[in-house]
């Protein structure tokens, strides 16, 4: 056998079983009703989606979104359009807008000799400039009445709708196709302003009505407006109708879907508003100043077969718009980006009620069940990591699919769950921390306790069946010792000795369990999980021999009379638990035959004149451990079988006890040969 100190190794470092505690205890835990309640809310406002959040807080994300997706994907912008602009340069060739109408009709006439498929004039005129002007105006407007529309004036009041009489020129304009009337909610005008003949009768015009959200961006585009009983389209909606060759019919509103353009469908929201899809800053359209048009230095193939628009962009002009990208986008581009989504069929498309309240409750419920299962640290890495995700996920819908998918409610949700579970978790984890200090700080170390806090699962504090290796001191001849002494002397001496036998026991991470008199309790394998409880609780047994011979050294050396002791361990299946009067006095222990056995093992020291017996079921844990020295230089004794009080079937005890160092191993697990008398510890 080897010769190795059998102290000299620290127990090993445990690994205890972690798996993630649930929070659950049904519908009544506060971290399971809550996030429910607020799931049920996070419903009910995506149901009703108040009007505040939804253009206040929503639009703000969908901003957000625009910009990520010209990061992650951005658009190319429409190669078929182009801006003529009447620009700063433009008022500086020709003067101060507004231009004579004459010189307004030259312009359209240039871009008009390059045969567009289609001019769309961004410009009222609501007045008379003069007979002369409006004639010029008008012949052109006349001339190429099936490829030119111009803009026309609404006026709309909120809750007032017109009821007189519907001018002529307009009804040609009129949309003849409505279908499903009663699922419609357009904007009502409450007048039009029409142009003074001849221009109202020459040509064809459209509304350029938007109303922006509370935050001043425009972000939808009314596809058509009702006057009377009539509807009329805008102007996107005219040049779009025109450029893709459909006749006046070939446009049909349809109620509760959208806008038919000839096959294709359109989708808009219940009031008929197209959701528009940016390209991105102002300027993202091909523009030409209209002096350079006039002046002749624009080529034909600038225009031939292309979408023109003529709008005023020059800052004195007043028609700049703001969009989610700028705040100075002219207004005739925000036409052309409406014109261009009817065209290519790619407009932003609003997801459905029920799929917004079908993916708040199936995130929502999804958050909830994550929070069940970890810790107030982790929880809040789960919750992050869990919107972002969503979070991502929705900026790609929108990116690639162009589905707007509601972000505010899902988030605000998000957030309101975390915030609450983290916080009740974190109370709780401190209660439920503080109650396992009080708990067991008197009988672990304090590594263990924060090993505990960490993994409060291992408490198991309502009781559990356990393996575990007890241990029993007591000190020999103890009440003679009380009575040959004084009171203070006696309990100054116990204290010293209690106190280094708790530093050795400590040391060997183990759970003391209680004092009784002179008595010392001990156990290993709870409340830690320790799969060598029965080596660590022999180590520790050796040493407190060890750490008593110390003492009884400094006890001769002050002249007092050394104590001496008994230990005995076992090693099986016991209760382990918080055990007491609930509310009064409550004591982690051990209860069991096992522990009953340890306690008989104890009083046989005194028979063999040993200080430390452990049963045939310790030694049969710490066997292979003996044999291969992993325990050290020591002397093992069997001893006879022994019928233990209260015990029916007799126990096979050892004696267990170190040899110097550089001793060769004693190990005879035999017992002694009849009327051997018992060798004493080395």
């Amino acid at each position: 056998m080897g010769s190795r100190d059998p102290l000299s190794r620290r127990p090993p470092a445990r690994s205890p079983d972690s798996g993630p505690e649930s929070a659950s205890r049904g519908l009544r835990d506060p971290a399971i009703f809550v996030p429910l309640l607020l799931v049920l809310l996070t419903a009910l406002l995506t149901l009703f989606n108040p009007i505040v959040i939804d253009e206040q807080v929503e639009t703000l994300l969908v901003d957000v979104r625009f910009r990520l997706r010209n990061l992650v994907l951005p658009p190319p912008p429409p190669s078929n359009t182009v801006i003529v602009a009447i620009d700063e340069q433009s008022l500086s060739a020709h003067g101060r807008w507004p231009w004579a109408r004459a010189l307004q009709a030259s312009l359209m006439e240039q871009v008009l000799d390059c045969d567009p498929r289609v001019l769309a004039v961004d410009i009222f005129y609501p007045e008379s400039e003069s007979p002369e002007q409006d004639r010029a105006l008008a012949r052109v407007l006349g001339d190429h009445r099936e490829r030119v529309v111009a803009a026309l004036g609404f006026d709309v009041e909120k809750n007032t709708r017109f009821s007189g009489e519907i001018p002529d020129p307009l009804y040609d304009m009129a949309i003849a196709r409505i279908e499903q009337v009663s699922a419609l909610h357009p904007v009502d005008a409450q007048r039009v302003l029409l142009p003074p003949e001849p221009i109202a009768s020459s040509g064809q015009f459209g509304h350029v009505y938007s109303l922006p959200d509370r935050d001043g961006k425009l972000r939808w585009d009314a596809l058509y407006l009702r006057l009377g009983d009539e509807y009329f389209p805008s102007l996107a909606l005219q040049t779009a109708r025109i450029a893709l060759g459909l006749p006046q019919d070939g446009v049909r509103v349809v109620g509760g879907a959208g806008v038919r353009l000839g096959d294709t469908l359109i989708p808009t929201d219940g009031f008929g508003r197209l959701h528009i899809n940016y390209r991105g800053r102002e300027g993202v359209f091909p523009y030409v100043s209209a002096a350079e048009v006039l002046a002749g230095s624009v080529p034909c193939s600038a225009f031939r077969d292309r979408v023109v628009f003529i709008g005023t962009t020059a800052i004195a002009t007043y028609d700049l718009k703001t969009t989610p990208f700028s705040a100075n986008t002219p207004g005739v581009e925000k036409n052309a980006t409406v014109t261009a989504n009817l065209m290519e069929g790619d407009p932003i498309l609003q997801a459905p009620l029920l799929t917004n309240l079908a993916v708040v409750l199936v995130f929502g419920l999804l958050l909830v069940r994550l929070g069940r299962v970890s810790s107030a640290r982790n929880t809040l890495l789960i919750y992050l990591l869990a919107t972002v995700l969503f979070a991502l996920a929705n900026v790609l819908l929108f990116s690639f699919f162009r589905v707007r998918l509601q972000l505010a409610y899902p988030l605000f949700m998000a957030a309101a769950q975390s915030m609450f579970v983290i916080s009740y978790r974190y109370l709780s984890e401190e209660r439920r921390a503080r109650e396992i200090r009080r708990i067991f700080s008197s009988y672990v170390t304090e590594r263990v306790v924060n090993e505990l806090i960490r993994h409060p699962e291992l408490t198991r504090l309502g009781g559990e069946r356990r393996e575990v290796t007890v241990l029993f001191s007591d000190i020999r001849d103890f009440t003679v010792f009380s009575e040959a002494n004084e009171p203070e002397e006696v309990v100054a001496l116990l204290n010293e000795f209690l106190g280094a036998m708790t530093e050795v026991i400590f040391r060997w991470e183990g759970t003391l369990d209680k004092f009784v008199g002179d008595e010392i309790m001990a156990f290993w394998g709870a409340p830690i999980m320790q799969e060598d409880h029965a080596e660590t609780a022999v180590r520790c047994a050796l040493h407190m021999v060890k750490r008593l011979g110390e003492l009884q050294d400094d006890w001769k050396a002050r002249g007092k009379k050394p104590l001496d002791i008994g230990i005995g361990l076992n090693t099986g299946e016991v209760i382990v638990g918080n055990i007491g009067a609930e509310g009064k006095k409550m004591e982690y222990t051990v209860i069991g035959d096992a522990v009953n056995l340890g306690a008989r093992t104890e009083a046989l020291t005194r028979r063999y004149d040993t200080r430390i017996l452990i049963t045939e079921f310790t030694y049969e844990k710490v066997r292979k451990h003996v044999h291969s020295s992993r325990i050290g230089h020591c002397f093992v004794q069997g001893l006879e079988i022994v019928r233990v009080k209260g015990k029916e079937r007799p126990v096979k005890m050892f004696q267990i006890a170190s040899l110097e160092h550089g001793t060769q191993s004693v190990i005879r697990e035999d017992p002694p040969a009849p009327g051997t008398p018992p060798r004493a510890d080395p």
